[in-house]
């Protein structure tokens, strides 16, 4: 089993900063690929940004240049941080990974989610 635990989720007013966090955990043989993505209220699901399995990163058009995804490969954990936020930012925040168990089978892991709020 794989657990991904997630924090740093709040309320902020437009323009400000929050950063999240996401801790990885479990049968990790190695972690193939780990970023996050968004779900606003009846929308679907998007990515908003990740590290790829070549270990470069994307994002999505809406948050470039204003988000930033880091890592920290000793402690399986992705930051999230989030500057100059808009209310349009506003979503529930998922982690996700792709990783290789020690059973060295393939398996996709998925956070509980975050709420973010960007409003006045």
């Amino acid at each position: 089993q794989v657990q991904l635990v997630e924090s740093g989720g709040g309320l902020v007013q437009p323009g400000g900063s929050l950063r999240l966090s996401c801790a990885a955990s479990g049968s990790i043989f190695r972690i193939n690929s780990m970023g996050w993505y968004r779900q606003a209220p009846g929308k679907q699901r998007e990515l908003v940004a990740a590290f790829t399995r070549t270990g470069s990163t994307v994002y999505a058009d809406s948050v470039k240049g204003r988000f930033t995804i880091s890592r920290d490969n000793a402690k399986n954990t992705v930051y999230l941080q989030m500057n100059s936020l808009k209310p349009e930012d506003t979503a529930v925040y998922y982690c996700n990974a792709q990783v290789t168990t020690t059973r060295l089978t393939p398996l996709e892991a998925w956070g509980q989610g975050t709420a973010v709020t960007a409003s006045s």
